[in-house]
């Protein structure tokens, strides 16, 4: 009889969560933010505790993951529209290298020595810190580097060419929000923004749904078109 009851706990409790996972999406399996990670600790822990608890009935497991589904369902919801919240629940990344110079207090913030910093390099190819012009601490810990110039696959320095700088891209607008302490970065304003905008024949920022700014090569811009009405103009 134990054996039977446990049975059913696995086959429900394995159906329930591949279809939180369908609907969550697959940042759960890939553990993509720390919260995405304790996420599906906890739900194995629930599992696996309900399975080999005789006193548990199936019902509480069935209860217990459809509830812990809806709240993982609405923060990852709450998450897509609001940026703020985003940023909140997945994490910011850490500037620890900026202009191939290293942050010190930013290596604080991410709780990361030069040893750390250096392996992750290193995991990226890397083995000097000389070649690094920005590098990142993303939200899952790991490292997103932008090498210099000098240093790059096809490098300047095999074609006897001067040094080129290199800039970093800025995001403008993201989600159809415009980020404005990225825009006083570059040093520009809200009406430089829709001047260039409209240039590219958009009206309103609301209608971008990405915007990056690079130093030389300009304004990039993915508009935001829904896929139904370009399948309808097809």
């Amino acid at each position: 009889m134990e054996l039977i009851q446990m049975s059913m706990k696995l086959i429900i409790g394995f159906f329930l969560l591949f279809l939180l996972i369908r609907i969550i999406g697959k940042k759960l399996i890939d553990k993509f933010t720390p919260f995405h990670f304790i996420s599906a600790i906890v739900l194995s822990e629930l599992l696996g505790n309900a399975v080999y608890e005789n006193s548990i009935s199936i019902i509480y497991i069935i209860y217990t993951i459809l509830i812990w589904g809806i709240l993982l369902f609405t923060v990852e919801y709450i998450g897509q529209k609001s940026l703020f919240l985003r940023q909140l629940f997945e994490g910011k990344p850490s500037m620890v290298i900026r202009n191939g110079k290293v942050d010190f207090e930013e290596m604080k913030k991410s709780r990361i020595n030069m040893n750390q910093l250096q392996s992750l390099l290193r995991q990226s190819e890397i083995f000097s810190i000389r070649e690094v012009a920005f590098a990142f601490i993303e939200s899952n810990g790991s490292i997103s580097v932008l090498k210099k110039s000098t240093y790059q696959k096809t490098t300047l320095k095999d074609f006897n060419m001067p040094y080129q700088t290199v800039y970093l891209p800025i995001t403008l607008i993201k989600d159809r929000e415009l980020i404005i302490e990225n825009l006083n970065e570059i040093n520009k304003d809200i009406a430089w923004l829709k001047h260039e905008l409209l240039a590219k024949g958009i009206n309103k920022m609301e209608d971008v749904l990405f915007a990056e700014w690079l130093e030389n090569d300009g304004l990039f811009v993915v508009p935001h078109i829904s896929l139904k009405s370009s399948k309808n103009q097809l």
